[in-house]
This record gives C-alpha cells, sequence and structure tokens, in this order.
C-alpha cells in the first residue's frame, strides 16, 4: 500500500506512537539501529526487506569497482569492458540480495519470530566483509589460489547484509507493517522477544548496523 502526503505522514506517525506506546523492551526490540531507523523513517513499501537487500548488493559491488578496475587492467583489459563485466557482477549480486531479501520476509510471515539480536556474533559478522573483501583480492590479483577461494570469498563477502535482514530486519519489518495495517503484531507468536529482556540494553544491541555502515 502506497501512502501519499499527509496519509502517509499520519500512516508513519501512527505505528511510531504505537511503538512508543509499548513497554522498553519490546520499544528497544522495533526500533532496531541507526540503519533501520534510517530505512524505517520511510514508506514502508520503499523500505521493504526486497528492496533494503537490493541496496545492499548495490553497495557491496559498488566496493568491489577499484578491485575488478585493478584485475582487468592488469590483465590488459579496456575500461568499457571492465565496466560491463562489472554492470553485470551488479546485477547478478542485486538480484540475489534481493531474492534473498524476499525469501527472509516469506520465511518470518511464516514462522513468526521476533527480530534477533546479534549481540554476540556481531564481532564475528563485523569483520566478514573485510576478511571477504581480502580474499576476494587475493583471488583476483593471482589466480593460483582456485575457484574454491574465489566463492568461498564471494560468500562470506555478501553474507552479513542478508543475515542481517534475515534475522533482525525482516522480522522487524513484518511487526511494524502489521501494525501499520491495524492488525495485531504479536499475533500467532510463541514469543514476542528474544533473550532475558530484563538485562537487555540498547547500547548491547547493535544488530549489523555497524557492518553495512563500514561497507
Amino acid at each position: 500500500m502506497v501512502i501519499i502526503g499527509s496519509c502517509w505522514r499520519r500512516a508513519v506517525e501512527g505505528w511510531q506512537n504505537v511503538v512508543e506506546s509499548m513497554d522498553s523492551e519490546h520499544r528497544h526490540m522495533l526500533r532496531g539501529g541507526s540503519v533501520s531507523n534510517f530505512f524505517l523513517r520511510d514508506s514502508l513499501t520503499l523500505c521493504h526487506p526486497i528492496f533494503v537487500g537490493g541496496l545492499y548488493g548495490l553497495m557491496i559491488s559498488v566496493a568491489l569497482l577499484p578491485l575488478m578496475t585493478y584485475g582487468g587492467l592488469s590483465i590488459g583489459e579496456g575500461y568499457s569492458q571492465i565496466g560491463r563485466e562489472w554492470l553485470f557482477q551488479m546485477l547478478v549480486i542485486v538480484a540475489i540480495t534481493s531474492i534473498l531479501g524476499a525469501f527472509s520476509i516469506l520465511i518470518s510471515t511464516i514462522v513468526k519470530r521476533p527480530p534477533a539480536r546479534l549481540v554476540y556474533i556481531r564481532r564475528i559478522l563485523f569483520a566478514l566483509p573485510f576478511i571477504g573483501l581480502t580474499v576476494l583480492s587475493a583471488s583476483i590479483i593471482d589466480n593460483q589460489y582456485g575457484i574454491i577461494l574465489d566463492r568461498l570469498g564471494w560468500f562470506i563477502y555478501i553474507l552479513p547484509g542478508p543475515l542481517w535482514i534475515h534475522l533482525s530486519y525482516a522480522p522487524r519489518w513484518r511487526i511494524i507493517d502489521r501494525i501499520d495495517r491495524g492488525i495485531e503484531p504479536f499475533e500467532g507468536m510463541k514469543m514476542t522477544i528474544y533473550g532475558d529482556t530484563k538485562t537487555a540494553s540498547p547500547e548491547s544491541d547493535f544488530d549489523l548496523e555497524e557492518v553495512i555502515d563500514i561497507v
């Protein structure tokens, strides 16, 4: 549903007011971190997990451009050929991350689970894009490492965004979308929040925002 003008503003303020009226644990869970808030400040249609996944794919594709340019020039390719190869690679990555975003919201709708807190693994996830980019750099600069290492680098490089969407953003978006449409947000859920909510603190729940900010 696309809402325009003052109606859209009332709808956004509506779900935000509902979230603000909840207890502190659920309010913090649905607010998310800085990146979640960046997307959720606009229309829920525009911040659908499919589009957020596609945007992540575009971001990491842009980060690959200097590396692909260096690799192409080192083997005598022209800028036009490098541009075509990068454009094709970008479309593939955006398609993959968008499809994974669609899969995540589908699973979230079926399973009806709350957003996960990635507190205990966020340091590992934070490092994954850098590790993946390092592996890809090695495989592009020196082909002797083989296709297995190349595929491993792609997997590690792409993983953080779709994983954040699947575990945290898609479940959060689903609940907020139900609030926006006037539907009971926690209907059918066996639990509405993970972990020990009494000891949860806003400072400890950054999800994967740090990873996306860097990439």
